[in-house]
């Protein structure tokens, strides 16, 4: 699920350069503390924070460029400080204080142009932490709203497009946890919370690559339930929107094998 380095850095330096903008006050005091700079100008400083960054030297520049506001707060170069700053750490795999940065521009810009991009950069940096259907998945839950929350303010914008995608993506990450924790049920012969499991998949996740295989694990749970009408009715489902499917097959034969 996640974007290599080098993809990542694809995907938003051409939001970057449009962008040109905004950034965060949020160092602690002790990083602040061995972060000393000079006071100088607000463009001299800037432009040192964009130096550092074109040299891939990402949360420096982020702190940086959190400097730009600290000592210019009221100049526009502060404003474009605040959003570099969350690209910067959003670069440096600081998501958390991306995030932070991203909402803060968010808070006190509500409406500038640049906003779909903070809600972007909010989203992407959710998105970058989704883990294997191993683990907790609250990070995924909270990238597919935060995607889903760019798309419903912002549908017209190129970020919404690449948004789309990765709620896809998202939604069957979630989908496959609901399986994980499904089968594990149906292994424990505990079928009636395999079901409700099996069932959310088939019913919320319904466009996702899980839903042959949750029909056809409802057929067996069914089946080891007693419930032979209810595994049928699965079992149609399933031979009528993936009729070539293996697990087809495979509740075919179960549903077969339980009558004869």
């Amino acid at each position: 699920m996640k974007l290599s380095r080098l993809s990542r850095a694809a995907a938003l330096a051409l939001a970057v350069a449009a962008v040109g903008v905004t950034g965060c006050a949020r160092t602690s005091q002790q990083t602040r503390a061995d972060q000393s700079y000079v006071a100088r100008d607000v463009e001299t400083l800037y432009n040192y924070a964009k130096e550092t960054l074109d040299r891939n030297q990402y949360r420096q520049a982020a702190l940086i460029f959190d400097e730009v506001e600290r000592q210019h707060p009221y100049s526009v170069w502060a404003r474009r400080a605040q959003l570099m700053s969350a690209f910067s750490y959003y670069m440096a795999r600081e998501y958390q204080e991306a995030i932070l940065a991203a909402q803060r521009f968010l808070s006190l810009h509500p409406g500038n142009r640049d906003a779909p991009y903070a809600y972007y950069l909010v989203a992407m940096s959710y998105y970058e932490q989704i883990i294997d259907v191993g683990r907790d998945q609250k990070v995924t839950q909270q990238a597919l709203d935060s995607l889903n929350e760019l798309v419903r303010r912002y549908p017209n914008t190129r970020y919404a497009a690449d948004a789309r995608l990765k709620i896809d993506l998202a939604r069957d990450h979630l989908a496959g946890k609901e399986m994980e924790i499904g089968r594990w049920y149906q292994q424990q012969g505990q079928y009636l919370a395999a079901v409700s499991r099996f069932r959310n998949v088939a019913e919320r996740y319904d466009t996702t690559t899980h839903v042959p295989e949750a029909l056809e694990r409802l057929v067996e749970s069914y089946l080891a339930l007693g419930i032979p009408e209810e595994a049928k009715k699965a079992a149609a489902v399933l031979g009528y929107n993936y009729p070539g499917s293996k697990w087809y097959e495979r509740a075919y034969r179960l549903v077969q094998k339980h009558a004869a």
